[in-house]
């Protein structure tokens, strides 16, 4: 593992244990050469993921950026870390398992749509306004009443 500080290719582990999803393992790193520890995560890849975008454009999944769109739907909800961090790792088994190696951005999106509905209704209409790209107020409007349940009418 190269070191963020110097470069030095020849780092020493210093610690494993396993992260708080269970699915990662933590590691800490010396570099012997400018003496800098770091901190690196190690992840099972079942496979590479490639997205295809709406436009037909290909490009590798990247858990990150799926991680940063979700972490931002998700900002100053009351939703602990570790119930979030379950969550990710959840869609993107579930991506990985899907048989296939081309995954339509669509798919992808409505993955995440269906695990934020589960989770906080205000993370999912957050997401939903950029995935759906709501242009206006009434945009907004349509998609919440489409969520409200439809009250009884009277006989």
């Amino acid at each position: 593992m190269r070191c963020p500080f110097c470069g030095n290719i020849d780092t020493q582990v210093k610690d494993s244990r396993p992260a708080e999803d269970h699915v990662s393992i933590r590691r800490r790193r010396f570099c012997p050469a400018c003496g800098g520890r770091f901190t690196t995560y190690e992840r099972v890849q079942l496979r590479d993921l490639v997205v295809i975008k709406s436009n037909g454009r290909r490009e590798d999944f990247d858990r990150i950026k799926l991680e940063r769109s979700i972490r931002i739907s998700m900002q100053k909800r009351p939703v602990e870390q570790e119930r979030i961090d379950q969550m990710i790792s959840g869609i993107v088994r579930r991506l990985e398992s899907m048989g296939e190696t081309d995954i339509p951005s669509k798919v992808i999106g409505e993955i995440v749509m269906e695990a934020l509905a589960r989770i906080d209704t205000v993370a999912y209409v957050r997401f939903a306004s950029v995935y759906k790209n709501f242009q206006a107020a009434d945009d907004f409007d349509k998609f919440v009443s489409e969520l409200r349940p439809t009250p009884p009418k009277d006989e």
